[in-house]
C-alpha cells in the first residue's frame, strides 16, 4: 500500500520531501493556497519535511512517518500513435475520480498496436507486442501504485501487433490473443503474470482476426474477444475459460455491428462487458458502446455512445465499484486525448474524464 504525508499551511509553497534513509527527494511540488493539503504516492520510510513560501520563509520537520491509504484504483493507459509517430509514454488516472492524467513513466520501446492487462489488485500490469517499424514480441511489466519506467517481462511466442489482452485479475492469469504477424492469426497465449517469462500456447479463437477487442469478469475466469478483422470485418464474439488450457474459443455471439478496434473493459465479477467505438466498413468510425453479460452467451445490446465517433481507445475499469473508461482514439484525420466515462452497470452515453498527455491510440489496464 502506499503512504501519504498531511498537514496545514498559511499561503502558497513548495513542499519537499526527503526520504531519511538515503536523503534522496521523494517529492517536490508547489501545493498552492492555503489550509490542508496531502501529498500521496509516498513509501513507509520515516521522512524529512521541507516548506519554502514564496516570501523565502522556510519550516522544516524531521523524522515524520506517512499514513498508509488506499488511492482507489490507478488506470494506466500505455503506447500509442500521434502523426505516425510511435511513442512510449504511459499515463495514469484514479478511475474514482476525475480529471487530466499524470505521466507515470515509459515502456521499454515506442510502439503502437500494443495492448495491456493487469493481475488487479496484485498491482502488475504487463503490456505485449506492437509494432516499432516491425512488429515486435516484447512485453514489458510495471507496478501500477508506483510510478516509473516499465520492465522488460519477456517475450511472446511471435512477434505480433493490433492482438487483445485479457487477464483473470488477481488469478494471475493473462491472456494475448488474435492480432498480426504475417498475416491475420488465431493463436492464443498466455502468462503467469506475476512471474516473468516468454508466453506459452494456451489454444485459439474460433476465427484468426487481428484488431480485436478483449475483456473478461476477473476472478470469474470468463474471457471474450469481440469484433476484429480477416479480409472481412466481423461482429463475432468468442469466449475461454481463463483458468482452463487448449482446445479453441466457444461462439458467444455477435456485436451489434461488426467493426474492429471496439477496445473492452467490465465490472469484473459483475459480469458486464462493454465494447467502444470501432471501424466498420467503408472507412467509417463509430461511437457506439455495446454490453454483453460475461457470464452467458447472447449477442451483445446497445448502451450508448462515445462522445466522438472513434478507434482505437484506451479502455479500463475500476472493476466492481462500476466505472468504465475510455482514453484516446482516432478518427481520420483527427487524434484524440480526451478521456470519458461512464457508469458500467446503467445504459447511457459518456461523461468527460479529462485528458491524456499524449493523442491517438492507446492501450490501457487497472488494478481494480
Amino acid at each position: 500500500m502506499p503512504y501519504k504525508i498531511s498537514g496545514t499551511k498559511s499561503e502558497t509553497a513548495r513542499v519537499i520531501i526527503l526520504k531519511e534513509s538515503d536523503w534522496s527527494i521523494e517529492s517536490n511540488t508547489v501545493i498552492s493556497g492555503s489550509g490542508s493539503y496531502e501529498v500521496e504516492g509516498l513509501d513507509s520510510s520515516d521522512k524529512s519535511i521541507i516548506a519554502r513560501t514564496n516570501g523565502g520563509e522556510v519550516i522544516s520537520y524531521g523524522a515524520v512517518t506517512g499514513e498508509e491509504y488506499s488511492p482507489g484504483a490507478r488506470g494506466i493507459f500505455a503506447s500509442g500513435w500521434n502523426q505516425s509517430v510511435n511513442h512510449d509514454s504511459m499515463d495514469y488516472i484514479t478511475i474514482n475520480s476525475v480529471g487530466d492524467a499524470i505521466t507515470f513513466g515509459s515502456l521499454t520501446i515506442d510502439r503502437r498496436a500494443a495492448d495491456s492487462t493487469s493481475n488487479g489488485t496484485n498491482n502488475r500490469g504487463i503490456t505485449g507486442g506492437g509494432y516499432t517499424s516491425t512488429n515486435t514480441d516484447v512485453i514489458d511489466y510495471f507496478t501500477i501504485t508506483s510510478t516509473g519506467d516499465a520492465i522488460d517481462f519477456g517475450d511472446l511466442t511471435v512477434a505480433k501487433r493490433v492482438l487483445s489482452c485479457t487477464s483473470n485479475n488477481a488469478n494471475n492469469r493473462g491472456l494475448f490473443a488474435g492480432g498480426y504477424t504475417t498475416d491475420s492469426t488465431n493463436v492464443i497465449e498466455y502468462v503467469t503474470i506475476s512471474s516473468l517469462s516468454d508466453a506459452t500456447d494456451f489454444g485459439d479463437l474460433t476465427v484468426a482476426r487481428y484488431n480485436l477487442g478483449a475483456t473478461s469478469n476477473g476472478t470469474n475466469n470468463r474471457g471474450v474477444f469481440a469484433g476484429g478483422i480477416d479480409g472481412p470485418i466481423v461482429n463475432t464474439i468468442d469466449y475461454i475459460t481463463i483458468s482452463g488450457l487448449g482446445g479453441t474459443a466457444s461462439d458467444f455471439g455477435d456485436l451489434t455491428v461488426a467493426r474492429i478496434k471496439a477496445n473492452g473493459c467490465s465490472n469484473g465479477t459483475n459480469n458486464r462487458g462493454v465494447f467502444a467505438g470501432g471501424y466498420i466498413i467503408g472507412d467509417v468510425c463509430v461511437n457506439i458502446i455495446d454490453y454483453i453479460t460475461i457470464i452467458s452467451t447472447g449477442n451483445a445490446t446497445n448502451f450508448g455512445e462515445l462522445s466522438l465517433i472513434k478507434q482505437g481507445v484506451g479502455a479500463t475499469s475500476n472493476g466492481t465499484n462500476n466505472r468504465g473508461v475510455f482514453g484516446g482514439g482516432w478518427a481520420d484525420p483527427t487524434y484524440y486525448n480526451n478521456i470519458e466515462y461512464i457508469t458500467i452497470t446503467s445504459l447511457g452515453d459518456t461523461t468527460d474524464f479529462g485528458d491524456l498527455n499524449k493523442v491517438g491510440f492507446n492501450s490501457a489496464t487497472s488494478n481494480a
